[in-house]
């Protein structure tokens, strides 16, 4: 298996891109699509996984570069599973993450007035590698946890201030960005590909 040491992170989210970054090895030369002026695709898959496939495969063929792309979001039992893929959605044209966070307590205090016992949700985060002759290798991390009742923290991006996961007291958003990147869902998806890197 050849290694990679060259790669195209597929995607416009600066957020996402400087985690994703830091899970690289550093030895690997790493571009951004902002580079060659490209655009994120439409993301018209049904999961998570043929949305990065959706990433992965057109900013690889844009650039005749591997591509390794993602694509994730937070599930609420409470909703239904919602957001779902529909995470980054919810945030408008603008990304602005504290109107979808604000839509996210706006319908779990429609389904239950007192819901901070009833909060159970789940990063998900689905990874996706592809070569420009078409190879593509996919994996899948998942991180539980709960809603937080109130935004918490400043670090990280997102929903990650309304996030505590699983074992812990704090929010993603209160977090040493450290201690998330060694938990979270991007990382566990990371670690079933990284033996394409190292």
């Amino acid at each position: 298996m050849n290694k990679i040491n060259e790669i195209v992170i597929g995607t416009n989210n600066e957020g996402k891109y400087r985690e994703i970054w830091d899970l690289l090895p550093n030895n690997i030369k790493k571009h951004s699509p902002k580079e060659f002026g490209i655009l994120t695709p439409k993301e018209t898959g049904k999961s998570f996984e043929e949305n990065s496939f959706i990433k992965a495969s057109y900013f690889s063929k844009k650039t005749n570069f591997i591509c390794l792309s993602d694509d994730s979001g937070l599930e609420i039992d409470l909703l239904k599973g919602e957001p779902g893929i529909y995470s980054s959605r919810w945030s408008g044209e603008k990304n602005n993450f504290n109107l979808a966070i604000k839509k996210i307590f706006e319908k779990m205090n429609n389904v239950k007035n007192d819901w901070q016992n009833d909060s159970a949700a789940r990063f998900i985060c689905s990874m996706m590698l592809f070569w420009p002759d078409g190879k593509s290798y996919s994996s899948k991390g998942i991180v539980k946890g709960k809603i937080s009742t109130t935004k918490k923290g400043k670090n990280g991006f997102g929903y990650d201030p309304i996030f505590i996961p699983e074992g812990y007291k704090e929010t993603f958003g209160e977090m040493k960005p450290k201690l998330k990147m060694s938990i979270d869902h991007r990382f566990k998806a990371f670690l079933k590909i990284k033996k394409y890197f190292l």
